[in-house]
């Protein structure tokens, strides 16, 4: 099943627990995956894009997978 919700910085922060602008600049250093979708100058990224990047990124410490 394919989750196509889109997720700003603030839901992939809650998802990975961290704060929004961490999430921003780890898309500023080229540590997130490039959005899925960009509506008024803003990133999105659908939940399934922000789960497959979480299990596949280095030093990931049992964060949530849900």
């Amino acid at each position: 099943m394919t989750d196509r919700r889109l997720w700003s910085y603030k839901e992939i922060a809650a998802h990975i627990r961290v704060q929004p602008d961490t999430v921003r600049s780890y898309r500023k250093h080229g540590l997130l995956p490039p959005p899925d979708h960009v509506e008024s100058g803003k990133p999105y990224w659908y939940a399934d894009t922000v789960r497959a990047w979480v299990a596949s990124r280095p030093g990931n410490r049992g964060r949530r997978a849900d």
